[in-house]
């Protein structure tokens, strides 16, 4: 098997769902996200585009339903030694299969928890999904039960962390030559990527985001390259990737002069990271970091020009997205506390002037202060 962690994190792992599944009292839990599957057992593929689902037990035993096509990707990268294959045919339904192996596994009439808020099930599968359940038992959506223990790393997994940062500097690194008038976006989309897959890393859970000029006021990737001129804007946003944990960085980088518009928006935006950092701490909440950057950008005039979120808490992702939950927005509860892997954006999009500023990094949190993960400063970079 090529597995990322040893059988004892596995293990430990299992046993801390089992402990929450059982304090719900959950006979059964079926899980669809690929993020869930993998921190369970190892489990890799981007086979979760189709109808798959991880049947945990309460007693802790697994199975697995899927493809044929991901039959031999189980075996080889995880721990699941149940595999059952629904075939693929015309007219095929595959949460019948599901419900068929749910009561070949006794299940029938039990409390079965179902993680719903994923794109590994779609709207139409789970329209399938609940109409083959809805006479089986009591089901729920326990959407939230391993996000949660996923929020909190393990000395495993921080190490995995650690080494996708490296892989983050190591872009930046790549792309800073290919900074200057004339540069072409795409020969530092290039250098960026090959430098994380050089390193030994993952391609990303989304596409790296790259604009400059116009577009550098875009929070998203889309399609198209152009070359940057003598006084040009250049937004990225990256990650470095190793074993599908994430750590992303973020910058506006500046070619040629800089306007006194783009000097301002760079001091807010490194004055609202400090601030974000202080309050990244236990004790505070999700909420309560947005707060303190939305204080630095209102004070500053700038609040129509900021997001509505300024961050969240990234590890081990798939397609589409490395965003993962909570994030940093106005009044969500959720404690910070020891051992989260967070990346803290700002960004500020001037359209009056056409002005883009981003800062960002990723942390590990502490007992304290939060532990900064790049080896960059947070200079305005001017080529």
């Amino acid at each position: 098997m090529a597995l990322h962690f040893d059988r004892a994190e596995f293990d430990a792992r299992r046993d801390r769902l089992v402990i929450e599944m059982s304090e719900r009292k959950l006979d059964a839990l079926l899980l669809f996200a690929q993020e869930s599957m993998y921190w369970l057992t190892g489990y890799d593929t981007f086979g979760f585009c189709f109808f798959q689902c991880l049947v945990v037990k309460a007693d802790g035993s697994m199975v697995l339903l899927t493809r044929s096509a991901d039959l031999r990707q189980a075996r080889h990268t995880s721990i699941i030694e149940d595999i059952v294959v629904w075939n693929d045919r015309h007219g095929a339904n595959p949460a019948a299969d599901l419900r068929n192996l749910l009561n070949d596994l006794d299940l029938l009439g039990c409390r079965i928890g179902v993680e719903y808020d994923t794109h590994g099930l779609t709207a139409k599968n789970g329209m399938l999904l609940d109409e083959q359940l809805k006479t089986f038992g009591k089901t729920e959506d326990a959407s939230d039960l391993v996000a949660r223990l996923r929020l909190l790393k393990s000395p495993a997994e921080i190490e995995k962390v650690r080494r996708a940062a490296s892989l983050a500097d190591d872009a930046l690194d790549a792309a800073l030559p290919l900074i200057k008038q004339g540069g072409d976006e795409a020969a530092i989309l290039a250098a960026m990527q090959g430098a994380v897959l050089a390193g030994g890393g993952d391609y990303p859970a989304n596409e790296f985001i790259i604009g400059s000029g116009p577009d550098a006021l875009l929070c998203r990737y889309k399609a198209g390259r152009r070359k940057l001129s003598k006084n040009d804007q250049l937004t990225l946003e990256w990650a470095g990737v190793y074993h599908h944990y994430h750590a992303a960085m973020m910058r506006t980088v500046l070619t040629g002069k800089v306007s006194r518009r783009h000097q301002e928006l760079y001091e807010a935006a490194r004055d609202a990271l400090m601030a974000v950092e202080k309050a990244m701490v236990p004790g505070n909440t999700f909420g309560d970091v947005f707060d303190a950057h939305a204080r630095v950008m209102e004070a500053r005039g700038l609040t129509r020009h900021r997001l509505n979120a300024c961050g969240y808490s990234l590890g081990a992702r798939f397609s589409p997205s490395w965003m993962d939950q909570p994030m940093f927005y106005s009044g969500n509860p959720e404690a910070i506390a020891p051992h989260m892997t967070l990346f803290a954006h700002m960004i500020i999009m001037d359209s009056d002037s056409g002005s883009a500023m981003t800062l960002g990094r990723t942390y590990l949190t502490t007992e304290s202060a939060p532990e900064p993960l790049s080896r960059h400063e947070l200079d305005l970079i001017i080529r």
